[in-house]
């Protein structure tokens, strides 16, 4: 049986995942979650030395080469900047499925709208800002990643949030000033099962890149945007629903 493959999102840790890993444990299928370099320090601590200076190529690379030691190419499952980073490492691996839950945007699929730019806009006023680790505000991180989320959760969450590096955020949303070319991804490989899942009132990834996601994605793909929903897909109910869709969706051969 092939497995699930989560990767977390921009200032996330595998941790993330724990309700979606025990979800489809107990439905008898494996999983696996990775921490992304150096995401291992919350806002009260130094930044990593050496996460500013990694790019997105530097995680796409590391994905390539943890999912090619798993025994079966896996279903690869993403959120946010995770949702594109499954797409660029399934064009590089075939994975048996493909599932993007309010992915941020490739080269090909940005949708910008005023929410998005509020969304980053403390981080990116400043001046050198991509040659820093950076992270949210508590305010900002509780108006565009948590909206919709009940406050006790999302502090939690917001006490979880790690350092991520800056140079990620700029080669990801700023991709026609950036020449290394890593937010593009080739959509004529994307050709395995894929599905689709986006909140309505997401603020970060708003449901336009995941409408364009779904259009440029070349095989089969199932679409679905949740009314009420915000850009954070793991608190109750939305977890169960969202696991339930993947569910239902999983290719039989998974």
């Amino acid at each position: 049986m092939t497995s699930l493959y989560f990767i977390h999102g921009m200032w996330s840790t595998p941790a993330v995942w724990d309700g979606y890993r025990e979800y489809f444990l107990e439905r008898g299928i494996a999983s696996h979650a990775p921490a992304l370099p150096l995401h291992d320090r919350r806002r009260d601590e130094a930044p990593p030395p050496g996460l500013e200076a990694l790019g997105l190529q530097d995680y796409i690379d590391f994905l390539v080469a943890d999912v090619s030691r798993l025994p079966k190419p896996p279903v690869i499952v993403g959120h946010s900047l995770g949702g594109f980073l499954a797409q660029a490492v399934a064009a590089r691996m075939q994975p048996a499925g493909l599932v993007c839950l309010s992915p941020a945007a490739s080269a090909a699929t940005t949708a910008l709208s005023l929410d998005s730019v509020k969304s980053i806009w403390p981080i990116v006023r400043r001046w050198g800002w991509w040659k820093h680790a950076t992270m949210p505000d508590r305010e900002t991180a509780r108006w565009s990643i948590f909206n919709n989320v009940a406050t006790d959760i999302a502090d939690a969450e917001i006490d979880a949030l790690v350092w991520d590096s800056g140079r990620v955020l700029a080669d990801l949303g700023f991709p026609w000033a950036v020449r290394n070319g890593a937010a593009k991804v080739d959509y004529a490989r994307l050709t395995m099962p894929a599905l689709v899942i986006v909140g309505t009132e997401d603020r970060i990834t708003p449901p336009g890149i995941a409408r364009a996601t779904a259009r440029q994605v070349s095989g089969t793909v199932d679409y679905h945007e949740l009314p009420g929903t915000g850009h954070w897909l793991f608190h109750p109910p939305v977890l169960a629903r969202v696991a339930g869709l993947i569910a239902d969706w999983l290719p039989v051969e998974a």
